[in-house]
Order: C-alpha cells, then sequence, then structure tokens
C-alpha cells in the first residue's frame, strides 16, 4: 500500500472497494490504514489562527452513506471500514466469536433501544438507556464498542452541529443504527460457516498484507 496515493473521498471508496477492509487511524500495521494512503494535505492540520481541516475525517458521511461499505469500530476497537462483498463473511464470524446479548443485560436493552427508534446519535442512545449519570459516558462508550466490534451496532451516518449561519462545525456525532436496519436482512446472510468465513478473510488478509504477521492481522480480525 502506497502512502499518499489517495487525493479525495471517490478514490478512497475506489480502495476501500479493492482492499475490502480498512482502518480509518493507525492499525498496527505499518501503512494500512486510510491515513496512510490519503495525500497529506488531507490529513490533520492545525493554521496558525488555532483553526483546523481534516478532510479525510469529513468524507466519512459521504462515504458511508455513498460508498457502498460499512463502518464502525471493527478493528481492535478502533473504527475502519468494511466493503459490501466482505461485510457477510465478517458478521458471520463475529456474531460467533461475540455471542448474542444475554437476557435482561445492559447490551441486550441498549440494542432493543437503538431498534425501537432505528437509529440515534450517541448521546441521545445514551439518554435513552438511562446512562445520565456522573462517569456514565465512558461506561457506556464501552458497552457500544463491543457492540460494534460483534456486528450489532454500525454507524448510518455523521451528524453535525451548525453555526447561527447554518455551518457545519465540530466533529460530528455518529448516528448509529443496526446493520440489518442499515442494509436490509439479506445484505447480512451469507452461506458459509463461521469457521469458512474466518479462513477466507484470513486468506484475504495475508493476500493484501504480505509484510504483515500472523499475530498482527489475528488482532485486527479477532
Amino acid at each position: 500500500m502506497k502512502r499518499g496515493i489517495i487525493h479525495n473521498a471517490t478514490q478512497l471508496v475506489d480502495f476501500i472497494q479493492q482492499v475490502g477492509f480498512l482502518p480509518l487511524l493507525y492499525s498496527g500495521i505499518s501503512g494500512f490504514s486510510a491515513e496512510d494512503v490519503v495525500d497529506s494535505d488531507c490529513r490533520y492540520v492545525v493554521y496558525a489562527d488555532g483553526g483546523w481541516d481534516w478532510p479525510m475525517w469529513k468524507w466519512k458521511g459521504p462515504i458511508v452513506t455513498e460508498g457502498g461499505c460499512v463502518y464502525g469500530k471493527f478493528f481492535d476497537k478502533k473504527a475502519g471500514y468494511i466493503s459490501m462483498d466482505w461485510w457477510p463473511d465478517f458478521m458471520n464470524y463475529r456474531r460467533h466469536a461475540y455471542p448474542a446479548p444475554v437476557e435482561g443485560s445492559i447490551d441486550e436493552a441498549i440494542l432493543m433501544t437503538l431498534r425501537e427508534h432505528g437509529s440515534l446519535i450517541t448521546r441521545e442512545l445514551r439518554a435513552a438507556c438511562g446512562f445520565t449519570g456522573a462517569k456514565m459516558r465512558s461506561r457506556f462508550d464501552g458497552y457500544v464498542t463491543r457492540l460494534q466490534m460483534a456486528t450489532r451496532i454500525v454507524t448510518q451516518d455523521f451528524i453535525y452541529p451548525r453555526d447561527k449561519h447554518g455551518h457545519e462545525y465540530g466533529w460530528g456525532w455518529a448516528l448509529l443504527t443496526t446493520p440489518e436496519q442499515l442494509l436490509g436482512k439479506e445484505a447480512c446472510q451469507c452461506d458459509r460457516s463461521p469457521e469458512e468465513s474466518l479462513e477466507r478473510i484470513l486468506d484475504h488478509f495475508g493476500n493484501i498484507l504480505p509484510h504483515a504477521s500472523e499475530k498482527q492481522i489475528l488482532k485486527l480480525i479477532k
């Protein structure tokens, strides 16, 4: 993977479709992230007046809504993209590795709340689930991350606040939903066993990352 070969969102979408899997930021494997492959002008920069720009960060919404891929915290609890060609196998394996939430658990309550509403930004979901006390935010985020690792929650889009002039600002809020709600049940089905899906994914990672060790690859996949 050559550094700095991507200059816009369309090119990044094409690249995601080629490689199938792409963490957003540093993945632990040299060169394997969106940050690694985009041009330096597209990375995070701070200006002398205190302002900032990060084109690659701003591309997330359009890529998720129009790029034919799924976004969430899938890689060792870190965010990244998975193409629709690979999503059924990835979901098939991960849901086997991370069993369904136990009845009556907090994980189940979060999922039920999200299914009831269809989609919610993180802070709305947190409030709807009653995580409103002191120091509850980080605890709640831990549950949501785990559900993303289990492929039970994904990001539908990013919502940005607007200033008095109507201009978007800030980092944006993730609009969360379930993959079934976002993609439909058919797109979430796989006719292979979880073991077969894992083997297929491992073979693919070995092809796109020949320089990576098995330990590095397994850390991202599992």
